[in-house]
């Protein structure tokens, strides 16, 4: 799987990268034909409470995408709620697969 990590309006920690490659890889585990991941990251302006987010595309095949958005209060805990979110979608992917 090819991951793209986009962050928006400010540069990176190297760790934050790759706590985002690690968390995101762990999909592969859970449906084997993903294509490619983008990863977007965006500080909310004003800075308030949960303006973190988090979106993420997942390319399949045979479907466009699938994507989860989530805001949080730091980047690893948006990231880990839209992996979350994304797991289940690939779950009920992978469910309406087995039952064609």
């Amino acid at each position: 799987m090819n991951i793209k990590v986009n962050a928006l309006n400010f540069n990176p920690d190297p760790k934050l990268v790759s706590f985002v490659n690690k968390k995101v890889s762990k999909l592969d585990t859970f449906f084997e034909g993903i294509i490619s991941a983008d990863v977007f990251l965006k500080v909310l302006k004003p800075e308030t409470a949960n303006n973190k987010v988090s979106e993420i595309k997942i390319s399949i095949p045979s479907k466009d995408y699938l994507f989860a958005k989530k805001h949080a209060d730091s980047f690893e805990e948006a990231v880990d709620l839209a992996v979350d979110a994304v797991r289940r979608q690939l779950g009920k992917y992978k469910e309406k697969l087995k039952n064609k």
